[in-house]
């Protein structure tokens, strides 16, 4: 009788992603099994393009993708900074913000999209450059048929803080940098210990495995 599949996907080729989750679902996997694995343990996977409106649309597509790719049970998220003075932006855009403007300008990515954040609220006062991480974990169930998908949970997250006026800290990525916790650093001047108990992504993934627990023990 052959050996169940205990794996579940995360819908991630960043290597540095799947570990950070081992270790906030450290407890659910050694109780139920399960091995977290990337899009990189499968040939043939194609990248998703992330063409929802909501952070939640996003990581329902990747993850109903990988589960119907895989007949394995997958994980994935979106997340991203929402901005109080932009009315949520660059929300979904996020990772994207700056656009060709990076390439332009000869930065990478992120210091791109940084710049660009900076420089748009360079006016705006300290009382008003309140912002916040968001993210959305979702669980997709691999459904009966090949190729389908079954049961769906969503969970959110968020990280709350002001925005800084430059850059400060070299832990994480993205914008890690800008925000400001409560206690005066910026999320990447935590250590990743610190950082996992405190994020946006860290709160989703905790709520949600509740529901991997429930679901696949």
């Amino acid at each position: 009788m052959p050996t169940p599949d205990r794996r579940l996907v995360l819908a991630t080729r960043n290597a540095h992603k799947v570990l950070e989750l081992r270790q906030i679902l450290a407890e659910v996997l050694e109780r139920t099994g399960l091995e977290l694995v990337g899009l990189d343990d499968f040939e043939g996977l194609e990248d998703v393009v992330e063409s929802g409106v909501t952070f939640a649309d996003n990581a329902l597509l990747k993850a109903r993708y990988a589960a119907s790719a895989t007949g394995l049970p997958a994980l994935a998220d979106d997340s991203g900074l929402a901005v109080d003075v932009l009315g949520g932006a660059p929300g979904v855009f996020s990772a994207r913000w700056a656009g060709p403007l990076a390439q332009a300008a000869g930065l990478g990515k992120d210091e791109a999209n940084n710049a660009l954040l900076l420089a748009q609220l360079a006016d705006v006062p300290d009382e008003h450059r309140g912002a916040g991480f968001v993210c959305a974990a979702a669980l997709v169930l691999p459904g009966e048929q090949p190729g389908s998908t079954g049961e769906e949970v969503v969970r959110e997250g968020h990280c709350r803080g002001v925005l800084a006026r430059e850059p400060r800290g070299t832990n994480g990525f993205g914008y890690d940098p800008l925000l400001v916790r409560p206690d005066g650093r910026t999320t990447a001047e935590h250590s990743p210990e610190e950082k996992n108990a405190i994020s946006h992504r860290g709160e989703a993934f905790r709520a949600l495995a509740e529901d991997i627990g429930r679901l696949l023990c």
